[in-house]
């Protein structure tokens, strides 16, 4: 079943590689880029593959140079086979999880909100200290930030900010972050030395790009006003700031940390197209229901997933109960051992999900 299915992408993987070819395809802009996109993801499937087929069909030469009555050529292809014993079923196990149904976004930049919430003052304090965190996070990982908006709280942080992550497969990574992040320390402005819990609430969307979802120009309506910086004073006399609302919907975004009208207009219009989508995904995936529940990265976004313990050094995701004692380490952008856990688990369940 497992070789069936790798046989038959192989087969499609080949097919692209000549359409690719093809100049009816190459002159067609949308269909080249559904077309490389599958191709990047097969790629990764058919170098596995045909590296285990190569240990796979090697397994009768070894075994027959076992027999031969030269010393030296048995004992090399006695260590030739144990090396491909143990190769085999670590391949075996990496395609099963690269068969396993990918999120189709996995690939896509996202646009990141962060407000704070619950706590006040601290709470915007706190939302600053996570959009730091994500900056460390993305700069260890190569990848670059665009300041999409951003509300300056006078105390420090931010009431609301938005930004965007461009690079390699940043949703893959990030999808865990949706939903509200608990800080328990002892405010700056706390007198009595007493622990306060305070919380942001974190939000990842997917960019959504053109071929997934468009915009009829028609049900939005655009008003420009002056950008405004902490406290909601002036900062210019021009109206370069953009307010975008859709009305079929309701939706409202604002941008204006662009240099120019023209450009907080293309941002805010990023931002809309991504926040539609997403609702079209959230909806799908309501209707999907227990399939969601079992989705780490789809929760309900109002959930609490992650605690920020400072007097005790610790970070824990109550998702899947992991606990480490470095939350010094994850504020300086060090996310990996969190996310590394995030992703195994949904593997886990993915797999499981196949196995029932």
């Amino acid at each position: 079943m497992l070789l069936d299915r790798l046989d038959q992408l192989e087969v499609r993987y080949e097919e692209i590689n000549e359409l690719l070819l093809d100049m009816t395809v190459t002159s067609d802009i949308k269909r080249l880029m559904t077309l490389s996109k599958e191709q990047r993801y097969l790629e990764r499937i058919v170098v596995v593959y045909r590296r285990y087929k190569e240990l796979l069909a090697s397994l009768s030469d070894l075994k027959e140079m076992l027999r031969d009555t030269d010393p030296e050529i048995s004992e090399m292809a006695e260590m030739e086979l144990s090396s491909v014993n143990e190769e085999l079923p670590q391949l075996e196990e990496q395609l099963k999880l690269m068969l396993v149904p990918k999120d189709p976004n996995d690939d896509k930049n996202v646009i990141v909100e962060i407000r704070g919430a619950a706590g006040g003052d601290e709470g915007n304090i706190f939302a600053g200290d996570l959009f730091r965190m994500y900056t460390k996070y993305a700069e260890v990982k190569g990848w670059k930030i665009e300041m999409l908006g951003a509300e300056e709280s006078e105390a420090g942080g931010y009431t609301q900010i938005e930004f965007m992550v461009n690079g390699d497969a940043v949703y893959s990574l990030l999808k865990y972050e949706s939903g509200v992040h608990r800080v328990q320390r002892v405010p700056q402005t706390e007198a009595q030395g007493r622990i306060h819990t305070s919380t942001a609430t974190v939000l990842v969307l997917p960019e959504a790009e053109e071929l997934d979802f468009e915009i009829d120009m028609a049900d939005i309506r655009i008003d420009t006003f002056c950008s405004s910086g902490p406290g909601g004073q002036s900062v210019n006399t021009t109206k370069s700031a953009v307010r975008l609302t859709h009305e079929p919907t309701g939706t409202v975004v604002q941008c204006q940390d662009g240099k120019s009208q023209h450009e907080n207009k293309a941002s805010a219009l990023r931002m809309l197209r991504s926040r539609l989508y997403d609702a079209l995904l959230q909806e799908k995936l309501d209707k999907e229901g227990v399939e969601r529940k079992s989705k780490i990265g789809s929760g309900d976004r109002s959930e609490k997933i992650r605690t920020y313990n400072y007097p005790q050094n610790r970070v824990t995701d109550h998702r899947i109960n992991f606990t480490i004692q470095q939350l010094d380490r994850v504020m300086e952008g060090k996310l990996e051992p969190v996310i590394e856990a995030l992703l195994a688990e949904e593997q886990r369940r993915k797999l499981a999900g196949e196995n029932e």
